[in-house]
Parts: C-alpha cells; structure tokens; sequence
C-alpha cells in the first residue's frame, strides 16, 4: 500500500485518490509558513524604490507621501535617516533630490541619486 502511496498507483476517481489528493491540498493549507521560513510574498509598501543604476551611484523613487509634513529644508535629512534605515547601509549620503512631476505639474514622488 505505501509503495501505491508513493508512486501514486490510483485510479482516477477512487476513494484512494480521492484520500492522497485530501492529504495534499491539507498539507499545502495547513502547513504554517513558519515551518519552511517563509516571509511575506509581497514586500511591505513602504513608499520607497531602488532603480537600477550605473556608476557607483544608487536612484530611489520615494512616495511623496514620506515626506508631506517634512519642512522643504529638512527632507535631505529625512530621506538620509530613512534610506540609510531601509538599505541597512549608514554610509548612504544623497547627492540629489528631485521632485518627479507628472505632465500637469503635479507632484508624483521623488527621485534620490545617492553614493555610498
């Protein structure tokens, strides 16, 4: 019986195939994502994006909602702390801050070229 099991010796519509397809699909449902150390599949939105590069230099999109209530004086600061806290990398100085406008002049997030 457990070699039928194994190589899966059912016909099409019997109990057995029936039984080893239940034992499947709870084993697929059931099985907590912990036992395999599986994380999230979908990142966590976070408002921030790296964008491939060229030359050292790294470019992020951020969410213009990160910064809404930061002072236009302060959003290098801001944008530092919150770049060096999600690459991990406390080296990361920004170069350039620019704002990325859609074709009505209104404001769609910003652009961050930075170097480490």
């Amino acid at each position: 019986m457990l070699k039928r099991f194994i190589l899966w010796d059912f016909k099409r519509g019997s109990w057995q195939y029936d039984v080893v397809v239940g034992i499947i699909l709870a084993f697929i449902f059931l099985t907590p994502r912990e036992v395999f150390r599986d994380g999230q599949r979908l990142p966590q939105p976070h408002g921030i994006a790296m964008l491939p590069t060229e030359n050292g230099t790294t470019a992020f999109y951020v969410d213009p909602g990160l910064l809404k209530d930061v002072p236009e004086n302060q959003r290098v600061a801001k944008l530092t702390e919150l770049l060096q806290k999600n690459t991990s990398n406390r080296k990361l100085a920004i170069t350039r801050l620019e704002p990325f406008k859609d074709s009505d002049g209104e404001l769609q997030g910003y652009m961050v070229i930075t170097r480490q």
